[in-house]
């Protein structure tokens, strides 16, 4: 199978059924490479998140299933063990590839095994906490492990900080390359035996005098690179250097983010994940929670000051691509270093700033510990826009957006809300941007509704609390059972008053939350049924087919509450 007739084939799938496009098109030679030169049912790949291995799905036995990519029983739109061999963990969440492969080199090394261990891992993951430990751990862990470093120079958004500039002085050296490429040109003339025994002996040397000793080298790991990413010969020249050498050695491969697809290639940001139907899919006109979100926050910064706002390599994603355009000084993206960034928020909230922190639910999980030791126990004014809050879909477990509320409601100071519409969305931001302390507001993927009236009923006997944008189908499931609604804008505190009057009264309490169920919102207010994701990983596919299929549609919940009323009636 070609280059091009695996791009034919991830942008047919992609652009119909969704998925992240233009990552997995720069690597698919790498993919092809890896394949060949290694056993990919025997040797060990991880790659760093999922969204560069599409290649390695389609040449790893799944080609023939790749039409169903994302969609609910269909293939992981992420490398999953279950799926195959060729996959050896589950890869959703960036930075974490070279420590998983450097625990399979450190198993490998004591059971005395022989297998390649490989991580592929990208320039905006390399700046991640856990990749840095994961390098300086490298060489004290494992004999040998091999790490492809696939250089697109762009993350989700563009790379940021000191390693990209690094790698961009690596890539750009003239004199260096100039070099390079020639003893690389008279190697291919000499013979591929040649080429992988005296021309790397001669890049090494070259490193040394041009770039002096390389950053890589000087934790033990040897580097060699940089490579064109889109030369099948060269990568299999490379990764066949790698394979027979008896240290750790990193190879760096420049990529083209959106390889071979024009729209892609112009717009990789655009095109780093599409929604099915992409290029039929029509706008609908409506606000979507992220872009209100950072609307918001760009008038809150308009009038004070002190206002500053932080991303992890999400600008676009998030909303906040208009506030870093309007006020760049008071604007940080880290890059995808979670727990960086929110150690790095509640130092601007020591020093007097209101930083706004706007987050993926799925990400934020990955910097719980600085939440609770950074900003809680000192009771700081960050304010945690926690986007794709109870979001699940296509993209599956990894980035299931249901655990966040059930993570830090435990932590004292922490004041937690969720909006139902762009209006309480907006009063939450400016009553957080007057709090003395730490708030999170959670609000989901999609449309954003100007105005929602929750369904009230005096005389009914069952109260539905819902949270943020589950009062719709609150609202449907009353309408079907006779309920009252209560629409509970804060989690915590949540209205201890109004719930203990209604206990008073004899009335029967539901809780609808988009979260998961074991530790949610229904927990704390101690519902007598409680409506939310089970105490199970999710698996991937339409909201409304994961609903149906764990009974969470608004007609499931009216039979499952009118069936508990049955049986206490008895």
């Amino acid at each position: 199978m070609t280059a091009e007739e695996i791009r034919r084939i991830i942008c047919d799938t992609t652009l119909a059924n969704g998925g992240h496009l233009a990552s997995s098109l720069g690597a698919v030679e790498i993919a092809m490479a890896l394949a060949e030169v290694f056993d990919p049912m025997r040797d060990r790949v991880v790659w760093d998140v999922g969204h560069q291995a599409y290649a390695w799905k389609i040449l790893t036995g799944r080609a023939e299933k790749f039409h169903t990519l994302r969609k609910f029983g269909g293939l992981s739109g992420f490398p999953n063990p279950k799926e195959s061999p060729a996959d050896p963990a589950v890869a959703g969440h960036a930075g974490v590839a070279l420590s998983v492969a450097e625990g399979l080199a450190f198993a490998r090394d004591r059971r005395d095994g022989d297998e390649n261990v490989i991580a592929v891992i990208g320039d905006a993951s390399l700046v991640n906490g856990t990749s840095f430990e994961a390098l300086n751990n490298c060489a004290e862990t494992t004999k040998k492990v091999i790490i492809i470093l696939n250089d697109n120079k762009m993350g989700i958004s563009s790379p940021t900080g000191a390693v990209s500039r690094l790698l961009g002085r690596i890539i750009s050296d003239v004199r260096y390359n100039r070099i390079k490429a020639a003893a690389e040109s008279v190697g291919h003339r000499l013979g591929f035996s040649f080429l992988r025994s005296v021309y790397h002996r001669i890049e090494s040397r070259l490193k040394g005098l041009f770039l002096g000793s390389a950053f890589f080298e000087r934790l033990g790991v040897r580097y060699i690179g940089p490579i064109d990413g889109h030369n099948l010969s060269a990568l299999k020249a490379a990764f066949t250097v790698a394979k027979n050498d008896k240290r750790s050695i990193l190879v760096h491969v420049v990529t083209v983010k959106g390889k071979g697809y024009a729209p892609a290639e112009a717009d990789p940001a655009k095109w780093h994940g599409v929604s099915p139907n992409a290029n039929s899919a029509a706008s609908t006109g409506k606000v979507g929670w992220s872009a209100a979100a950072g609307a918001i926050l760009c008038e809150l910064a308009r009038k004070d000051g002190r206002v500053c706002a932080l991303t992890a390599a999400m600008k676009h994603g998030t909303g906040l691509s208009e506030f870093a355009r309007l006020f760049p000084d008071r604007f940080s993206d880290p890059g995808i270093a979670e727990g960086h960034m929110v150690a790095l928020a509640a130092g601007m909230a020591a020093g007097g700033m209101r930083p706004f922190v706007a987050v993926y639910s799925t990400f934020l999980q990955r910097a719980v510990d600085q939440i609770m030791h950074d900003v809680c126990i000192s009771n700081l004014p960050v304010v945690f826009l926690v986007d794709r809050a109870g979001a699940v879909g296509e993209d599956g477990a990894t980035h299931h957006g249901v655990y966040d509320f059930a993570m830090l409601k435990c932590l004292p100071n922490l004041t937690i809300c969720q909006p139902s519409c762009t209006e309480e969305l907006a009063r939450m931001m400016q009553e957080a941007l007057r709090r003395e302390g730490p708030t999170v507001i959670r609000y989901p993927r999609g449309s954003a509704p100007s105005h929602v009236d929750a369904v009230k009923r005096e005389d009914a006997k069952v109260a539905i609390w819902a949270t943020g944008d589950m009062v719709p189908k609150a609202n449907a499931v009353a309408e079907k059972i006779g309920a009252t609604v209560v629409y509970s804008g804060s989690l915590k505190p949540f209205d201890a008053g109004l719930l203990q009057s209604q206990r008073n009264r004899g009335m029967f309490i539901a809780s609808i939350e988009n979260g998961a169920v074991a530790g949610g919102f229904g927990e704390s207010v101690g519902a007598d049924m409680r409506f939310g994701w089970p105490d199970s990983f999710i698996p991937h596919g339409s909201v409304e087919e994961l609903e149906r299929e764990f009974s969470l549609d608004a007609e499931s919940i009216a039979s499952a509450i009118e069936k508990r009323l049955s049986q206490c009636s008895r």
